[in-house]
């Protein structure tokens, strides 16, 4: 094999390591083991008969080819996009798969029941769903549609605001029985659940008026379910979505005069995917259900 004819999926691999800067973190955008990006990488240096990157300690960083590779290699990537773009907008029908990305707190305790009634009402379309807090790059598929907490700011995205989730502070009967109710004079006495390195929730506690260090939150994830299970447990105080706090009747809202702006929930996907009949069957369906959750 040439130069001349070199396998997208090498590229691909060039593209991720190159805007991941390291092998580990190219593991979670690519999809693929360590070793196997090594040896993919290997093999596009020795058919390039160049080095593509310096290794360090903290990572990889770009050599003089890996600079002039990577703008050739970002138009080839969107020249791939624009064409899967294009047959996908002609697709008629219904058959196929739709690719459903929404957090965590999202994909378990809410889209279950929407995604029952799809797939008894609607067999042929395969649902793909990515549980997952980051947000997916609608623009380079790697979702179809998106349910997020942000509006979208790329004009080629479609978006429709579904509704304001309101939030709330809640614990336990169980933890409350041992700590007592919580109140704004001893809030600091009290146990925290937050996030590790999403600083969501210091900037939420900053805009209602308390400014708070991570060290306040004495048990922490960057998993909201995790959080909010651990919370069921009786192991402190969370913050979340009052239509999931209301469905365990051993949870109490805490500090309710403490003002929490609501979570708006929008729903987006690519611009030219909704003349997609499956994709706007879904979308649209979506719309629908997120309308019937109070």
């Amino acid at each position: 094999m040439s130069a001349n004819s070199i396998d997208w999926t090498l590229l691909q691999v060039f593209l991720g390591l190159a805007e991941a800067g390291s092998l580990s973190r190219a593991v979670a955008v690519l999809g693929q083991s360590q070793p196997t990006l090594s040896r993919q990488l290997v093999a596009l240096e020795a058919l390039l008969g160049q080095s593509l990157f310096e290794r360090h300690p903290r990572g990889l960083s770009l050599t003089a080819a890996g600079q002039a590779l990577l703008p050739a290699a970002r138009r080839m990537r969107e020249a791939a996009q624009e064409m899967s773009l294009a047959l996908a907008a002609r697709e008629k029908s219904l058959a196929g798969t739709v690719r459903l990305t929404a957090s965590e707190i999202v994909c378990c305790y809410f889209l279950p029941e929407f995604l029952a009634q799809m797939r008894l009402s609607h067999p042929e379309i395969q649902l793909e769903l990515v549980a997952s807090d980051e947000v997916e790059n609608l623009l380079e598929r790697s979702a179809d549609i998106a349910l997020r907490m942000l509006r979208p700011e790329q004009g080629m995205l479609v978006a429709r605001k579904l509704a304001d989730w309101p939030l709330g502070m809640y614990a336990h009967r169980r933890y409350l029985a041992r700590h007592g109710v919580p109140t704004v004079a001893t809030m600091a006495q009290h146990q925290w659940l937050g996030y590790d390195r999403s600083d969501q929730l210091l900037r939420g506690f900053a805009a209602a008026g308390f400014a708070v260090e991570p060290e306040f939150f004495g048990l922490r994830s960057d998993s909201q379910v995790a959080m909010w299970e651990a919370m069921r447990a009786g192991c402190g105080i969370a913050v979340g979505l009052q239509s999931l706090a209301a469905r365990d009747a051993d949870l109490q809202q805490v500090l309710p005069e403490v003002s929490i702006p609501p979570l708006p929930l929008w729903l987006t996907a690519h611009r030219e995917l909704r003349d997609t009949p499956r994709l706007r069957l879904v979308f649209d369906a979506l719309a629908a259900w997120a309308g019937r959750i109070e």
